[in-house]
């Protein structure tokens, strides 16, 4: 708009990149999965995100996924094709766990 007071021809800019958020996103930050358990429904793909400098992976307890080690910045994703609690662990740093919970 012109002829107002104080506003310029210039467009505002651009805020900075925000990675998505998503109810479906863990994150792996600080040598923890963030959030420990997610509840999603039968049919949901996951996404875990690298956020450390150090390497991770996601490894389930019954071995139905497991991800390649994942550098800074890395994407892992899994569809979830039936219900149950699927407890996962970085298999580099087994300390590290959490669980995702699928309801039918």
């Amino acid at each position: 708009m012109t002829g107002m007071p104080g506003m310029s021809d210039m467009s505002a800019p651009a805020a900075p990149p925000v990675a998505p958020t998503s109810a479906n996103a863990v994150n792996i930050d600080d040598f923890a999965f963030a959030p420990a358990s997610l509840t999603v429904p039968v049919g949901t793909t996951v996404t875990w995100t690298n956020k450390d400098e150090e390497p991770h992976t996601v490894a389930s307890g019954d071995g139905s996924f497991h991800s390649p080690g994942m550098g800074a910045g890395a994407t892992y994703s899994f569809t979830f094709t039936k219900a149950g609690n699927f407890d996962y662990i970085c298999s580099i740093h087994p300390f590290m766990h959490a669980t995702v919970v699928v309801t039918p």
